[in-house]
């Protein structure tokens, strides 16, 4: 179990393993959020609180510049100086109350931008000529947020509302008599902003220890289908078996399964073709041999055979000599024919002129067998093909059409054309095809018939052979035939050369 999870935990290292990016993925899902959420947070509470904090001291402030107008704070002749001095006090005491409770400053500054209280006591009686100042004497007020060095600075209009001008009562405010400008400390909020990122953190450290757990183990999971899919394969490789396998998993999974399913039954069908092809090479290359050498015998035996026995002994001799050489060139034919590697050596040929050769040759075979070759043209053709391979296809249709036909019977070769493709089909009257062998007349060495293949010599090549130039030339090949009447093979070619398109068999 213990070197199980280390093995996964190999794999989630590895960054080309599909565990270790669902893993990241997962985990970068979890743990983005959550930094996002924490500094937002921490960035939203900032902004309420210094909000919150301004809208306080501004009140405040307000309140404490009413006073200031009441008991005429910028007054210089004061009718009851021991009142004045006493509400001078009282309002001093109020500042320096709201200076200290927010570890701040606050300056009063009169219409002649002289400061007439510092809480400080460093500016009094100075002049201050400040932007915000001046644009609070205008009516803007000013609050300024300095986060780097952890200070808010405002400044809040003292109003007289009992001193109105017709501009101002046309406004519906009163006239500004002087400023207050303040500056207070940020390190409350700065300090209740460190506890919560204290807490945010140790949140976002469970959180995390959290979603790497769920994401190693979603991993893991995940990945399972695609596990079982490569141990079911390794098995196959190994030769535990050699059935289809089956995983229940994602459709994916399933997709994966089915290709590999088909591929395992095309490689067993390839594997059976060549134990079959193999053991047919075998025997049709021993039979030559065992006659030959039983003709062989039987002259030895026979030590004073007549002259006449000895020719045709030997001429029998020749004609399996002749049979075997037959058969070794369609299989060396059949071999160059299977090589991927082999190009097309691909030329403009005239079908026509192509086809009438050929039957021209063949017709000596038709005429011993008393067989009508007929060609029949739609109009010319013209094609880019391998010229060699062509005439094979054409060479051993015809060929196979003469040799398996009746006698006074007839072969008919018809070519056609459209914009994309020529078709050539050959007919015959012959023995036909049972419906049974159609599905198997393109295998090697096959035969519908073999006594009667061996009365013509075929080798069962033939339509191998056929069927293999014609794939190379990305056509398709068909075969319609009824035993006791004949069949009909339609060959269709592209008339350019293009390797895009998908071979088409029947």
């Amino acid at each position: 179990m213990i070197a199980e999870w280390i093995h996964e935990l190999r794999q989630l290292i590895s960054l080309r393993s599909l565990k270790a990016r669902i893993f990241f993925i997962i985990l970068l899902a979890g743990v983005i959020p959550c930094i996002i959420m924490r500094y937002g947070i921490l960035d939203n509470y900032e902004e309420r609180a210094v909000e919150q904090r301004v809208a306080t001291v501004q009140n405040q402030l307000r309140v404490v510049g009413s006073h200031l107008v009441s008991n005429n704070y910028f007054g210089s002749n004061p009718s009851d100086e021991v009142n004045f001095i006493a509400s001078r006090n009282t309002i001093d005491a109020e500042l320096e109350t709201i200076s200290n409770l927010y570890e701040g400053r606050v300056l009063v500054v009169d219409s002649g931008l002289r400061v007439v209280k510092d809480t400080y006591g460093l500016s009094e009686g100075k002049t201050i000529i400040s932007e915000e100042v001046i644009r609070c004497f205008r009516g803007e007020n000013m609050s300024y947020y300095n986060k780097e060095h952890g200070y808010i600075e405002m400044t809040v209009p003292i109003i007289d509302t009992g001193a109105l001008t017709e501009e101002d009562d046309a406004g519906g405010s009163g006239s500004v008599m002087g400023v207050m400008l303040t500056s207070i400390s940020n390190d409350a909020i700065i300090g209740t902003m460190d506890m919560l990122n204290r807490q945010a953190v140790l949140i976002e450290s469970l959180m995390v220890v959290c979603v790497i757990a769920v994401a190693i183990l979603l991993a893991i999971l995940l990945s399972k289908p695609l596990d079982r899919v490569t141990k079911a394969i390794n098995e196959v490789q190994a030769g535990y078996t050699d059935e289809s396998i089956s995983v229940p998993g994602y459709l994916e999974t399933a997709n994966i399964v089915d290709a590999f399913n088909q591929l395992l039954k095309r490689m067993k069908a390839l594997d059976d073709s060549r134990q079959e092809f193999v053991a047919n090479v075998s025997h049709e290359l021993k039979t030559p041999m065992a006659s030959m050498k039983v003709l062989a015998d039987s002259l030895l035996v026979q030590g004073d055979a007549p002259a006449e026995l000895y020719r045709e002994f030997m001429e029998d001799i020749v004609s399996e000599i002749d049979r075997e050489n037959r058969i070794i060139t369609d299989l060396l034919a059949l071999v160059k024919m299977d090589k991927k590697v082999q190009e097309l050596n691909v030329a403009p040929v005239n079908i026509n002129d192509l086809a009438e050769l050929i039957l021209k040759r063949l017709r000596p075979l038709a005429r011993k067998k008393d067989v009508e070759v007929v060609f029949e043209s739609m109009r010319p053709v013209t094609a880019e093909v391998d010229e060699v391979k062509m005439t094979l296809v054409i060479t051993n249709l015809v060929e196979n059409a003469i040799k398996y036909n009746k006698e006074h019977g007839w072969v008919r070769v018809e070519l056609d054309a459209d914009h994309q493709y020529f078709t050539l089909a050959v007919s015959d009257s012959g023995l036909g095809i049972p419906e049974d062998s159609l599905a198997h007349i393109y295998e090697r060495f096959y035969r519908v018939d073999k006594s009667h293949s061996r009365e013509i010599g075929g080798t069962g090549l033939g339509l191998a052979i056929t069927k293999s130039a014609v794939l190379m030339h990305r056509g398709s090949i068909t075969v319609n035939s009824v035993e006791g009447e004949g069949s009909t093979f339609t060959v269709k070619i592209p008339l350019t050369v293009s390797l895009n398109r998908t071979p088409q068999t029947t």
